[in-house]
């Protein structure tokens, strides 16, 4: 099986040869042509120049025997190059100039029957013939002067190999230059190929040394075109799934850790339980109970950060943001009743989002904030439209009077599975927070904390609408092409 590379070359080389083929064959067929054109010409030149002579004769007077006239002729007209001339009388070879001739028709006398027959009757004839002197192309005139009774014809013929001879000598020389070319163009499309496609050897390469454990292989980046371009394209792609295949590791080990807890629990629960004590099977039951549950809520949490990847995790629909934040109110007093529940600010307007998302996100903001803050301690909730540059922005935070987070812990909270040390007796996964940032981020958004030790803590979800508002025109736009 032919390689791409090889493939590339013998296209180019195939239109190639096929250009210069049709180029100089079409040159030499019309050069050609030209010369051929150009003898006829100087053959039909022939007939004025011998009715000329007929007519004036070498000294003025008219010849007065056919045998006279061609000897005029003979001595007046100057063959060229590649001609020759013959006079004929009463059907033989009589007469030839004394210049040197390039070729001698009387040497073939089966030409000079030809030319006899061929001329015997009043009209010019013009002919070619192909014979062991060569190809020639030939005029016959015939000749008679009144009172003399002899038959005469005067015979002038090119050689055409020799007329031809710098057409094909010049084809020649093209030929041997093509050549060249086309062993050039080879040498230069097999470097060009491979120059070109060595990228997509190197991506096969870098493709078949990576793995799954090691994502690492990058391929150079050289030059500023397309190639180049389709390279960084691709080492970006490694980048994403060396990021990705990390991600999953991680989560993997994290999973793997946050189940070995339950799963440890529950066995040794079972291993010390005693089947003949009512009590404790009772004890051992619901404390199995509470842990599976546990351990599903933190597979749903899962799937639902897995979910967060996909194109259609969110459905963007106009939201009025003056109810969603009394709704949310609502909600989040429901969570803890005894809480004083306040609004700092509520926005108005309708904004392009997914309020189920954005209230899942918004309610696991006060969650914690119930989970981490002294009990008592007020809770307030906002929305806000800010003016930017490239859009409004959205923003929507729950601020809470809890113990605060030190800025060199801050970072670690939004870690799948982190959680600080001063919070590990708090119920959860530890997944609350990365659930928030996945629903901000399909929105095109992130998450902010604002803490102070002591003094509480803000988290706010910032979306950027101008981005939405494009997706949301974008889907609009395929709604109304699908129908």
């Amino acid at each position: 099986m032919l390689s791409v590379r090889t493939r590339i070359l013998v296209s180019i080389l195939i239109v190639t040869a096929l250009g210069l083929i049709a180029s100089g064959g079409i040159t030499y067929f019309v050069q050609r042509e030209r010369v051929l054109a150009a003898v006829d010409e100087n053959l039909l030149r022939t007939v004025p120049d011998l009715k000329s002579i007929a007519a004036n004769g070498s000294s003025g007077t008219p010849p007065a025997t056919v045998d006279a006239l061609l000897r005029a002729a003979m001595q007046q007209v100057v063959p060229d190059a590649h001609e020759s001339v013959l006079g004929i009388i009463d059907g033989k070879a009589a007469l030839v100039p004394a210049a040197t001739l390039p070729f001698r028709i009387d040497s073939d006398p089966a030409l000079v029957r030809r030319l006899v027959a061929e001329g015997s009757g009043t009209n010019v004839v013009m002919g070619t013939a192909v014979r062991p002197i060569g190809t020639i192309r030939y005029i016959i005139i015939p000749v008679s002067v009144g009172g003399d009774t002899n038959k005469g014809l005067y015979v002038a013929a090119y050689d055409l190999g020799g007329e031809l001879g710098a057409v094909v000598e010049s084809f020649q020389s093209y030929v041997v230059v093509a050549l060249i070319a086309l062993v050039l163009v080879g040498l230069v499309g097999w470097f060009v190929s491979g120059r070109l496609l060595r990228p997509i050897r190197l991506l096969r390469e870098a493709a078949a040394r990576n793995s799954i454990t090691d994502l690492s292989e990058r391929i150079p980046v050289v030059g500023r075109d397309d190639i180049s371009d389709l390279t960084s394209t691709i080492n970006q792609m490694f980048d994403r799934l060396e990021e990705s295949s990390m991600s999953q590791r991680r989560l993997l080990d994290d999973v793997g850790h946050e189940l070995k807890t339950p799963i440890t629990i529950v066995r040794g629960h079972l291993e010390l339980l005693d089947a003949g004590r009512r009590d404790d099977v009772e004890a051992t039951r619901a404390l199995a109970i509470d842990e599976l549950d546990r351990m599903s809520d933190l597979v749903s949490e899962i799937s639902l950060l897995a979910d967060s990847r996909a194109a259609d995790f969110v459905t963007l629909a106009e939201t009025d943001l003056g109810l969603l934040t009394e709704s949310v109110l609502a909600k989040a007093s429901a969570l803890a009743p005894e809480r004083e529940w306040m609004v700092d600010r509520a926005a108005s307007g309708t904004v392009p989002l997914d309020s189920r998302r954005i209230t899942q996100a918004w309610l696991q903001l006060a969650e914690n904030a119930v989970k981490y803050s002294a009990p008592g301690l007020p809770i307030a909730i906002g929305s806000d439209l800010s003016p930017a540059r490239t859009g409004d922005i959205l923003q929507i935070w729950v601020q809470d009077g809890g113990p605060g987070i030190a800025a060199e812990d801050q970072a670690r909270v939004f870690e799948r599975f982190g959680r600080l040390e001063s919070s590990r007796r708090a119920d959860g996964s530890g997944l609350g927070l990365s659930i928030v940032t996945a629903i901000a981020q399909a929105h095109g958004g992130d998450v902010d904390l604002v803490s102070t030790p002591g003094s509480g803590s803000t988290f706010t979800i910032r979306i950027p609408l101008g981005r939405l508002e494009s997706q949301a025109a974008e889907a609009a736009g395929r709604e109304e092409e699908g129908t």
